[in-house]
């Protein structure tokens, strides 16, 4: 039996997780579940997996909390605040740790699962993209076992072989990594016409179905520049190794090619329950819940490159990935703060980019040296990034 933590356990990964790991109670236990405020859902959750400990990063909602539980007759403990999110994570009970909080928020807490040497299941992109050299040493120093779950790189860890050696793809006889994505919903949507898209149109993703802050990411593209970034730091590849690729039915979820002309692909329905499962039993195979591939209803797949025009942010997280750990961590925290403020209705949809260009560009190039100087210049950049949109509200009145 392997005690497993969810990390973010109230938002798509952590409940897809939840659905696998019940699937095989003879396998998995849900030790702990965490959220940052979402009580009502957390506690339904605890009701299904009866955790150890149920963790609510807003130490705010303690009290509230509390009386939930003791209103529905549960004993699981409740723990809050962002050192408990740590402490659960890093518990010597605990044996696998889903690492599904969005956004930098997710950082601290899977660096401590890290260094406690946990089996780490990484759907968090932003602890890469905010730490990646001093992330991967970690994993190293601490002898953790790191698995992607982003469904991209998850492929992409598929379709390696067994032995490839961590930033050698020539001695595996690999010529490029090939990073698939959908394009969003506005992928044929007229140029002129994306300023005036809507939080709602930006989050009717066509195929995944995803929490806001990812919808609006792999509408502008952002996603799939967070995750080069993150397949950079993975697998220890330069940017010239990876190409991006349009595939708009999200059936091949990425490609290895080798030099002898051979193309690996990792192909199945659009449902993260897949590289979830893969994640939790791996090197073995569990049942997933997801239903396979039908040859007969799969028609037409379609290939193409994405257009800068339409795609500005994918452009900028590559430029920023060849600038260095300062750029990437800067365009991180610029563009959470602008997803934010879209999703508030105080900027508009291409604005977004504009945001993040103008922070990344204004954020000069620092040292960042440990985790703790990467809290303060995620800060650093968050402020910024506010003040720019405060800059573009005034402009508009």
């Amino acid at each position: 039996m392997q005690n497993v933590c969810i990390l973010g356990a109230t938002g798509s990964i952590g409940q897809n997780t939840i659905d696998v790991v019940l699937r095989h109670p003879e396998q998995y236990c849900v030790y702990a579940l965490t959220a940052h405020n979402s009580i009502e859902k957390l506690i339904e959750q605890a009701k299904l997996c009866q955790p150890t400990f149920i963790v609510l990063s807003d130490a705010n909602c303690f009290k509230q909390a509390k009386q939930a539980l003791v209103n529905v007759g549960l004993k699981t403990e409740l723990l809050c605040g962002a050192q408990a999110l740590a402490d659960v994570a890093s518990a010597d009970e605990v044996d696998i740790v889903m690492a599904a909080i969005v956004g930098g928020a997710g950082l601290l807490p899977t660096i401590a699962a890290v260094k406690a040497g946990k089996k780490v299941l990484l759907a968090n992109k932003e602890s890469l993209v905010m730490s990646g050299e001093l992330f991967m040493n970690a994993v190293r120093e601490h002898n953790a076992q790191l698995l992607p779950i982003d469904s991209e790189h998850n492929a992409i860890f598929q379709c390696l072989p067994h032995d490839y050696q961590y930033a050698n793809m020539a001695a595996s006889g690999i010529s490029s990594i090939l990073l698939t994505g959908s394009g969003g919903p506005f992928r044929e949507t007229p140029l002129a016409e994306l300023s005036r898209v809507t939080p709602a149109q930006a989050c009717a993703h066509p195929n995944w179905d995803m929490g806001q802050k990812i919808s609006v990411d792999s509408a502008t593209m952002m996603n799939k520049g967070l995750e080069f970034i993150e397949a950079r730091w993975l697998f220890g590849l330069q940017s010239s190794d990876i190409q991006v690729v349009l595939h708009p039915q999200s059936i091949i979820h990425s490609m290895v090619q080798y030099c002898d002309g051979s193309v690996l692909a990792q192909m199945g329905n659009p449902d993260m329950r897949t590289p979830i499962a893969h994640g939790l039993a791996f090197p073995n195979r569990i049942e997933s819940g997801v239903k396979p591939l039908d040859f007969q209803t799969v028609s037409n797949f379609t290939f193409n490159l994405p257009e800068p025009e339409r795609y500005p942010n994918l452009y900028l997280a590559i430029d920023a990935s060849n600038a260095g750990q300062y750029a990437t961590t800067a365009l991180n925290a610029a563009n959470e703060v602008a997803v934010a403020a879209f999703l508030a209705g105080q900027i508009g949809f291409t604005q977004i980019a504009q945001v993040n260009e103008q922070c990344v560009t204004q954020m000069n190039g620092c040292q960042l040296d440990d985790i703790d100087a990467i809290v303060a210049w995620d800060l650093e950049c968050r402020n910024a990034a506010q003040q720019i949109i405060s800059a573009y509200a005034r402009e508009a009145s």
